[in-house]
């Protein structure tokens, strides 16, 4: 079976070199052609265009930046006129009302979809830890459960599509929320004097303890933001897919857009392409 992997941005590569590691060759496209570099280097094949990757394979993982992007390279005319009897595997991450909108498209088409959103990053994707989040029938889940492995493995089937992709952003409001706060009380121990080792020490040993604080500790305390593992920008958009399906449900959510307006202040920074943690760069600015 032919797998096709579109998007090869900082999660779709190691994902796409997982597959290989696997011996599942995948064929891959990227908007951006240069990011197909490595890739084409390990003797990965590439695809000209999405309509001709649809065309060489069953299984297509989507893996780009947002619904709008999706949209562009899976339901052009062009796209969709190939999409029939293939399956469809979203890996990225949107809001639940986006998700079961392309649902209906791709089925409509005379596909299957599933949605497939992960937690963790590049060391995780490397090395096969993502945490995977199954929205689809059982069937569907029992079907390709064995091809999700290769990303985690243990994929957690959680209901039918949308209710992953919830997950997903109820997660990704947590890094954003826990790295504001860590960054404000960071910021607030060094601007008193205290040593940071013994507020680390203190909080290490307290139920307040996460381990994404150690995580972003010296990144914070170099004030070094480069080679990001999620970019600033894109945890913004995820902040604000939160806010917009949380504000639906009836949830208040003034703290979240506490959070997402410290993101707005770190991007005017010129910070969206650096790693999340420079919003501690808003939020304890230099003197």
């Amino acid at each position: 079976m032919e797998v096709g992997l579109i998007g090869t941005g900082l999660m779709g590569l190691p994902m796409a070199q997982r597959l290989l590691n696997a011996g599942i060759a995948p064929i891959v496209y990227n908007r951006t052609t240069e990011k197909l570099a490595s890739l084409k280097a390990a003797g990965i094949a590439t695809a000209p265009s999405v309509s001709e990757l649809i065309r060489a394979c069953q299984c297509i993982i989507l893996m780009v930046t947002n619904a709008a992007a999706i949209r562009e390279v899976l339901l052009s005319p062009e796209a969709q006129r190939e999409l029939a009897g293939k399956t469809i595997i979203q890996m990225g991450t949107i809001a639940p009302m986006e998700s079961q909108a392309i649902a209906t498209e791709v089925n409509a088409a005379g596909a299957e979809y599933l949605e497939a959103p992960v937690l963790g990053s590049i060391s995780e994707a490397e090395a096969g830890k993502l945490i995977v989040m199954v929205g689809s029938s059982p069937e569907q889940f029992e079907a390709w459960r064995g091809l999700l492995q290769h990303f985690g493995a243990d994929p957690m089937w959680v209901g039918s599509v949308g209710a992953a992709a919830a997950l997903k952003l109820a997660l990704n409001q947590l890094i954003g929320s826990l790295t504001s706060a860590f960054a404000s009380s960071l910021g607030f121990v060094i601007r008193q004097g205290i040593e940071v080792e013994l507020f680390m020490k203190i909080l290490r040993g307290s139920a307040l303890y996460a381990p994404t604080f150690d995580k972003k500790l010296q990144r914070m305390v170099d004030r070094n933001f480069d080679h990001p593992n999620f970019p600033t920008k894109h945890l913004l958009k995820d902040m604000r897919l939160f806010l917009n399906a949380a504000e639906q449900t009836g949830l208040d959510t003034d703290g979240v857009e506490g959070v997402a307006t410290i993101l707005e202040r770190t991007i005017s920074l010129s910070l969206a392409d650096a790693d999340y943690s420079s919003l501690y760069a808003a939020v304890n600015p230099e003197a």
